[in-house]
């Protein structure tokens, strides 16, 4: 399957999740590894938006497609009370 074929599921299945709640866990090398809560923003041809409110700051964060095939990027969304996970080998 072709990278770009792949990327491109990648954004259509996150698609109707646009506006759900979302988990984000993502590693920033180093032993950094962040985890957040937020509401998926926005998906565009190249990468996805999360926002995310911490104390009284509401920030944006983007990351790529490539993120979750790279397992650098694992999101959760609650479905019908079920955690759905998204990265290459779910």
């Amino acid at each position: 399957m072709s990278a770009r074929k792949l990327l491109s599921e990648i954004k259509q299945d996150l698609e109707p999740y646009i506006g759900s709640n979302i988990k984000v866990k993502a590693n920033r090398g180093r032993k950094k590894v962040i985890e957040k809560t937020g509401v998926l923003e926005s998906t565009y041809p190249n990468i996805f938006v999360v926002r995310i409110k911490e104390k009284s700051i509401e920030r944006r964060i983007s990351f790529t497609y490539a993120d979750i095939i790279t397992e650098q990027v694992v999101l959760t969304v609650k479905k019908d009370g079920e955690d759905v996970l998204f990265n290459e080998k779910a």
